[in-house]
């Protein structure tokens, strides 16, 4: 019985295309993500990586002259249904963006945004979720003494570990990373991936990345996109050392992108 058989599918893309008004910027997508895993997304600049990530959890939703067509069905309920809930598909579908973004407020409050929003507010069980976020992290140990210090006052290393830390705190099943370490220096992104490793015990990562090393160091499966089109997804392993089609070949060779 093969893997992909036994493992929970988190994500199933059914023929999903997505228009910014003319441009046809996804094309026919057909593929699965499963429980578990770090997917990493890799292509071209304008490929369409960032804008999949986002299809997501619906973020290119509100942006004006977007129009959806498919199914993403995640645990077997089609997202694009106007039925969905947001807060709720957002709860379960975090997000970490490409620089770290902290609010304003003190790491604490960083953390603790999320499960204010959804309603906890007691303090000891605030606490509780903000120092287990913070740990997940390998944060911590770093900041538990200055919960109450501004966040901006990290290292730029520790405002994306510490979004990261924002992004669990709502107890997801799913994190995306829109190149989460390419504003970092390599000391951070080296730590930003141990985390990946670790987090994905925990979680479904989703990961889009320029870079192809990283690629290989931390993703189970690989997905190359190119002008909008899936070109393969399958193993990393495979992809890296045994690919499909010639266009990956000459992507991940260096010969385009």
């Amino acid at each position: 019985m093969s893997a992909v058989a036994t493992t929970k599918t988190v994500f199933n893309m059914n023929d999903l295309n997505l228009w910014y008004g003319e441009h046809h910027a996804l094309k026919n997508l057909n593929f699965s993500i499963y429980d578990h895993e770090v997917t990493a997304i890799i292509g071209p600049s304008g490929c369409g990586k960032s804008t999949f990530i986002k299809t997501l959890n619906l973020m290119n939703k509100t942006v004006p002259g977007v129009k959806m067509s498919g199914e993403i069905n995640y645990n077997n309920q089609n997202i694009l249904n106007s039925k969905v809930d947001l807060v709720e598909l957002r709860k379960n579908v975090g997000m970490v963006f490409q620089k770290g973004n902290p609010f304003p407020q003190s790491i604490y409050d960083n953390v603790a945004y999320g499960p204010r929003v959804h309603g906890t507010k007691k303090k000891q069980v605030l606490d509780e979720i903000v120092e287990k976020s913070l740990k997940d992290v390998a944060l911590w140990d770093e900041v538990k003494d200055r919960l109450k210090a501004p966040a901006l006052g990290l290292s730029g290393g520790q405002q994306q570990r510490l979004c990261i830390a924002r992004a669990l705190a709502t107890k997801p099943e799913v994190v995306l990373m829109d190149e989460p370490t390419s504003a970092l220096d390599p000391i951070s992104t080296l730590k930003i991936e141990e985390l990946v490793l670790e987090l994905k015990k925990q979680y479904t990562i989703v990961m889009v990345t320029h870079n192809m090393q990283q690629a290989a160091r931390v993703s189970d499966k690989t997905a190359f996109f190119l002008m909008g089109e899936l070109v393969e997804i399958n193993d990393t392993e495979q992809v890296f050392s045994n690919p499909t089609d010639q266009r990956t070949e000459d992507y991940i060779t260096g010969r385009f992108g």
